[in-house]
């Protein structure tokens, strides 16, 4: 009786309908790029803003004060930058007494008294943002934090959940509806009243928008042959990268923060169309004992190929192993797979924290927002097509290890540079921003590659929960930090990204075998027998499996 990987041989590994299949589900990380790093423009702090009193409300449309003059007559200098978290008590003179050329002059020394802000803020920025829409600044700045760190933690709900009913309900299910989840609260987000509503609905957007990119990156990679998986697994962040390159176009033609949010979701609705063209993966299928449906699928796809399965592909092999529900047990319960759990978990939790950190200090070192942005999206696509020339040449392992340790030199050379070399400076910095964005590519590719298909879409769930967590505390750590030194962070990350190039070299090396489909086969890996011999032999005899 045939196994699956023959029969998909025989169907064609990489034909029509993968590619085709492949490609439209590669959409999917464009949008899921957009809401990952969104809240860099939905949220971009004002230039100016200052608290706006009645009575300087009053004296602004009495004499016809532009944005500029009333911030130049009527806000007190702080140690705020650009804002003003206080406001002159200008009530205390008389309202005749307040002249237009120069209110403070009825005042003694020319400065009223001054008080906290309840009345309202004023906003010298032409396009609203969720910091406008919200009063996001002065003591609710840390909010804009907290709009991101909830983000996050959908995205770690949504590896729990939508990661386990993926293995147990079906991959293509869980992708419809977290299609249409994220559109239909990306609406809600996009049209919320208030901040509390507007979190909760960025939560959930946050729980389906996991859904859709762990679900679609499993699809691809289990419906196509091992020689293609490097190329599916690193190309598919490729249209990742490409969602980066094209939000600060979409963000600097759309004036508002609404525009922007109905942009990034909305596409999502298409995907629902993929209903009547994208297939359930076999894989799946075959795991949860349903040879019969996988078989029909395989046919279908050797027809799209121009393929032809002959009467000896009648059957196909089914896994002994008893079909169970998925669990973390699962996932730590023998030595090699606890092994790599936790190693993949840190090695997700260090990309999350070192790249999203990286993207958010953008925002924090000057500049011009939309063009830097761009640039940082630019340079991520070299990271992807290194991976593709180095990870078939000398395996998964070694440029792992190698982008880890690169990026973690770099941020730590830069953090000690001195600022009279900026070339210098930009140029490490750029290096350091490759070599996290390698690393965050592999570890899709690493960690799909490490569990068999009975916990696959669970096990990447769940370790990339780890990335979300770290999500959660990367705005917090980077902005707290930054306060006490603005090179601290770069310090941190430093040490996390070269501690993780080390331990994923302790990672059994995944180049050219099949995709495990039992805990026994991952308990096999990388040992020198019998696993490899074993799969040498079958190799041998079928040449199905290389």
């Amino acid at each position: 009786m045939p196994t699956f990987d023959e029969a998909l041989r025989r169907a064609g590994e990489f034909g029509r309908l993968q590619q085709r299949v492949f490609l439209l589900l590669c959409l999917t990380g464009i949008t899921f790029a957009c809401l990952f790093v969104s809240v860099v423009f939905l949220g971009t702090r004002p230039e100016r803003f200052w608290c706006r009193g009645p009575s300087a409300a009053a004296l602004a449309e009495r004499c016809g004060w532009s944005a500029d003059e009333e911030w130049n007559r009527t806000a007190p200098p702080g140690p705020h930058g650009a804002g003003r978290c206080e406001r002159f008590v200008l009530e205390a003179a008389n309202a005749s007494a307040l002249a237009c050329d120069d209110p403070l002059a009825a005042f003694p020394n020319r400065s009223a008294p001054l008080v906290p802000c309840r009345d309202g803020w004023k906003y010298a920025q032409p396009h609203a943002t969720i910091v406008t829409e919200f009063n996001l600044v002065c003591v609710n700045a840390w909010m804009l934090d907290l709009s991101q760190a909830i983000l996050n933690l959908g995205f770690l709900a949504g590896a729990f959940t939508l990661g386990y009913a993926a293995d147990r309900y079906g991959r293509l299910v869980v992708y419809l509806i977290s299609c249409f989840g994220v559109g239909v609260t990306g609406i809600g987000v996009a049209f919320a009243p208030n901040f509390p509503v507007f979190v909760i609905f960025r939560f959930l957007q946050g729980v389906f928008g996991k859904g859709t990119w762990m679900t679609c990156f499993v699809i691809v990679t289990e419906i196509v042959g091992s020689k293609q998986r490097r190329i599916v697994g690193i190309v598919i962040q490729m249209f990742f990268t490409l969602g980066i390159i094209i939000l600060p176009g979409i963000a600097y033609i759309i004036p508002n923060w609404q525009g922007i949010q109905l942009a990034i979701t909305l596409p999502n609705f298409l995907f629902l169309l993929y209903y009547w063209v994208v297939p359930e993966s076999p894989r799946w299928l075959i795991t949860r004992k349903k040879g019969d449906k996988a078989l029909n699928i395989l046919r279908y796809i050797a027809k799209c190929n121009g393929k032809y399965l002959s009467p000896n592909y009648s059957e196909i092999t089914v896994t002994d192993e008893e079909v169970s529900n998925p669990a973390f047990l699962d996932l730590v319960r023998t030595p090699q797979m606890r092994k790599c759990t936790l190693i993949l978990m840190f090695a997700w939790f260090t990309s999350a924290v070192v790249y999203q950190g990286l993207v958010m200090r953008l925002g924090i070192i000057g500049g011009n927002l939309y063009v830097d942005f761009f640039i940082s999206g630019v340079v991520e696509l070299p990271g992807a097509l290194l991976i593709l020339v180095t990870i078939e040449r000398v395996g998964r392992r070694l440029p792992f290890a190698a982008s880890n340790v690169v990026a973690g030199v770099a941020c730590l050379v830069t953090a000690f540079l001195p600022e009279g070399i900026p070339w210098l400076r930009t140029t490490i910095a750029t290096l350091g921003r490759l070599g996290i964005t390698m690393a965050f590519e592999i570890v899709y590719l690493v960690n799909s590659e490490l569990y068999p298909t009975t916990l696959r879409n669970f096990g990447v769930s769940l370790c990339s929960g780890l990335c979300d967590f770290g999500g959660i505390i990367a705005p917090f750590l980077l902005f707290r930090l930054a306060a006490i030194w603005l090179e601290l962070p770069l310090i941190i990350f430093g040490i996390l990204a070269t501690l993780c190039g080390g331990l994923v070299m302790l990672l059994p090396e995944t180049k050219g075998i099949a995709l495990p489909e039992t805990v026994d086969d991952v308990e096999k890996l990388g040992s020198p027998h019998p696993f490899q011999c074993g799969w040498k032999k079958k190799s041998q005899v079928s040449s199905s499996h290389l």
